[in-house]
């Protein structure tokens, strides 16, 4: 969801998740909202179905509390970081409260950017931080990147262009779900 504000692009928010809600009853809707404040769009995103809400940390000045109302919505609440964002902006107690973690891998707001390699370390610096979350990666992943984001430890993957603009978008999801399940396999084997 985009506000025109903080990413240059607008698209309309609950009305369309409620009409996808309607037209695929209990729908796990990932919500990723790329708003000036969010903590505005919590309600309108939970009365339409939403399952998670993803905010950017850039955007809200006290990101413990969004989390606390994303959850009294009955919401899982995740937090994303821009590509110029260190990961430290996630702190410990951020981290622990959230349920996911995006790290943007593209600027948010715009579809078909080039993966930006340097945002990677961030991935493996949340995973060694927050062995037990959601790790989620967007942004100009595909066949050809989601090695490097699955070994860095993300286990949650966004693909748009690789996928809509795929001859076969079942084998490329396909590949993707089969690097992501192999890496994760290879992390957990490392702690046992």
């Amino acid at each position: 969801v985009m506000d025109g504000h903080f990413v240059p692009n607008i698209t309309m928010g609950a009305p369309v998740l409620s009409c996808v809600y309607k037209g695929v009853p209990g729908i796990f809707m990932d919500c990723h909202m790329m708003v000036a404040q969010p903590e505005k769009w919590v309600d309108d995103i939970a009365d339409a179905g939403g399952s998670l809400y993803c905010f950017h940390i850039e955007a809200t000045s006290d990101a413990v509390s969004l989390i606390k109302t994303i959850h009294d919505r009955k919401m899982k609440a995740g937090v994303a970081i821009s590509p110029d964002t260190p990961s430290t902006a996630i702190t410990d107690e951020i981290g622990a409260a959230a349920d996911m973690l995006l790290v943007m891998t593209v600027y948010p707001g715009r579809g078909g950017q080039k993966f930006i390699e340097r945002c990677v370390p961030k991935v493996a610096e949340l995973r060694a931080r927050f062995p037990n979350k959601d790790i989620e990666v967007d942004g100009g992943v595909g066949p050809k990147t989601i090695d490097a984001c699955a070994d860095a430890g993300s286990n949650v993957i966004v693909a748009g262009t690789a996928i809509f603009g795929a001859s076969n978008p079942e084998e490329v999801i396909e590949g993707l779900k089969a690097t992501v399940n192999s890496a994760q396999a290879k992390i957990a084997s490392k702690s046992a």
